[in-house]
């Protein structure tokens, strides 16, 4: 660590320069991730149906992300039944959008708990001042709507309040450190959350206050999330980062000063066995045998309680032209087999620290993952 460096201010490194998820009351604008870094341009949505194929074409990705697209695509689905006929004005076309939704991607849990949430305010709403009157729900009205686009807002919120939260409390972990330098994987930064972002608020708020010098990103394939996402953002917010190969973590724990591995997750299971981006196992292997500590942050939506452990958890696998293809450009032989999980999991015993904004759990277990509770 540079100990003549300055800390940076505090504000010019926790205000991201990037704002992934836009709503103005009436429709969404997700800055389309898959264009990055060649073009910012933002797709926007007027509907949930348009929201689930930006879920499921990877416009916007990252879980805390795509929790947040989905209750705004749920509260869009409601304004709509006001201008339907009252036959076509029902509850029920509120839950196919959110099927719609659920079916995007299987694997993020903060898709599905956004997705309870929405159905929760919902029937609160409904059983409301109707409830009391003895009265049947048979539409959705203003007052649901309003309600759902309350919601929906306040899990944007919520999630920026819990990017700041996580990262004061990473930050604090890495003080611990004596090495000046992280390496992190995919990208948990603002383009993959509502604020800051998870790792990349940590390392932000770690970076500001003068505990690290260096960033290092893996490239992440084959959708490059690294490269194309992680490197641009903290390359846009100046703070210092490095790409390397996926290939090349090994060595680069093995010749750098690398402190900790920081990485966000898609699902956390009740033992704190955690699903992140495929290729988070061999780092934390790594990270184990070259005495470096491995980090994970997510908010405790991204805890699933109901998931007994890491083997319960659904991979999602996708195309293999993704593996075999960039841009078009055949990299294999057409002939060739190709397996391609988006995630994979890391055993709880290889995680020093799960950080969420309702605290942190150290040497994660099935009996102190209890606390998050």
């Amino acid at each position: 660590m540079n100990e003549n460096r300055e800390p940076s201010s505090a504000k010019s490194q926790l205000d991201s320069t990037v704002e992934a998820i836009k709503w103005d009351g009436a429709s969404l604008q997700l800055l389309d991730q898959r264009l990055l870094p060649e073009q910012e341009v933002y797709v926007r949505c007027v509907d949930g149906a348009r929201v689930a194929e930006a879920i499921r074409t990877m416009v916007v990705r990252g879980a805390p992300a795509i929790g947040i697209a989905a209750a705004y695509g749920i509260a869009m689905a409601a304004r709509q039944q006001q201008g339907r006929p009252q036959r076509e004005n029902t509850p029920a076309a509120i839950q196919e959008v959110m099927d719609l939704l659920a079916a995007a991607r299987p694997t993020a849990v903060n898709l599905f708990w956004a997705i309870e949430r929405m159905r929760r305010r919902l029937l609160a709403s409904q059983s409301g001042e109707r409830g009391e009157r003895g009265e049947s729900v048979e539409s959705v009205e203003k007052a649901d709507a309003d309600a759902l686009a309350a919601e929906a807002v306040a899990i944007h919120q919520q999630d920026i309040a819990a990017n700041r939260r996580m990262a004061q409390l990473g930050s604090r972990l890495i003080k611990e450190s004596e090495y000046g330098s992280v390496l992190t994987h995919c990208n948990a930064g603002s383009l993959a959350t509502g604020g800051i972002g998870t790792a990349l608020g940590v390392i932000r708020a770690a970076y500001a206050d003068g505990l690290i010098d260096q960033v290092y990103a893996d490239e992440t394939r084959p959708w490059w999330q690294g490269s194309r996402l992680t490197a641009w953002e903290l390359s846009r917010d100046h703070i210092p980062v490095v790409l390397i190969a996926d290939g090349a973590a090994g060595h680069v724990m093995k010749t750098q000063a690398i402190g900790w591995v920081v990485v966000g997750a898609d699902r956390i299971a009740a033992n704190g066995d955690v699903a992140n981006k495929i290729g988070t196992y061999g780092l934390a292997v790594l990270a184990r045998h070259h005495g470096a500590k491995l980090m994970v942050v997510a908010p405790t939506s991204t805890v699933d309680f109901a998931t007994a452990c890491g083997e319960d958890i659904v991979i999602e696998e996708r195309s293999p032209d993704e593996l075999k293809q960039v841009y078009g450009q055949q990299l294999a032989p057409a002939a060739a087999a190709a397996l391609n999980p988006v995630f994979d999991v890391t055993p709880a015993d290889l995680v020093d620290a799960i950080v969420t904004e309702k605290g942190v759990v150290q040497r994660p277990d099935r009996g102190s993952m209890l606390a998050l509770k």
